[in-house]
């Protein structure tokens, strides 16, 4: 049995890599349906991102990567235009997965949800996935092909 009937979590999922996955299996692991918000081209913008995929082709690639990597599970993607979305809203979200470089976020959400008279909900942390040099793996490292989507070292000799 599941420890959450719904958790939410969010991101941009421009290049899908390891840490992506980890934090889909995380709330996968956890929760009998995850509501995932992907974060619309303007909200990307506004927080200074540059995206190789427009919101159509990242929710398609969303999409495939689950079905392909964790079958029969419940799921709905929303389009992300705040930091939070539904689960700032959705009575029934009892927790928020985030990556320890957004954990602060939890915090935030409950302070919103309190506003709202919602019950708070719990922050379940995922540790960031690293590279084999021990930095991060990220979306912008494998844009500037230093590294792969698993977080091997490319180099061009």
């Amino acid at each position: 049995m599941k420890k959450f009937d719904l958790v939410a979590m969010g991101g941009t999922f421009d290049v899908i890599h390891k840490g992506h996955i980890t934090l889909l299996s995380e709330a996968f692991s956890i929760s009998s349906k995850v509501i995932i918000g992907l974060t619309s081209e303007d909200w990307a913008s506004k927080n200074g991102k540059d995206l190789l995929n427009n919101f159509d082709k990242r929710l398609e690639k969303l999409v495939k990567t689950i079905e392909k990597n964790f079958p029969n599970t419940s799921f709905e993607i929303s389009k992300l235009d705040n930091d939070f979305g539904p689960a700032v809203l959705e009575k029934k979200v009892q927790a928020l997965v985030v990556s320890d470089e957004t954990s602060n976020q939890g915090e935030v959400l409950n302070k919103l949800r309190k506003q709202k008279n919602l019950p708070p909900v719990d922050v379940v942390v995922v540790p960031m996935v690293l590279a084999k040099d021990g930095n991060k793996i990220s979306t912008s490292r494998i844009k500037n092909q230093e590294i792969d989507y698993d977080g091997n070292l490319l180099s061009f000799d």
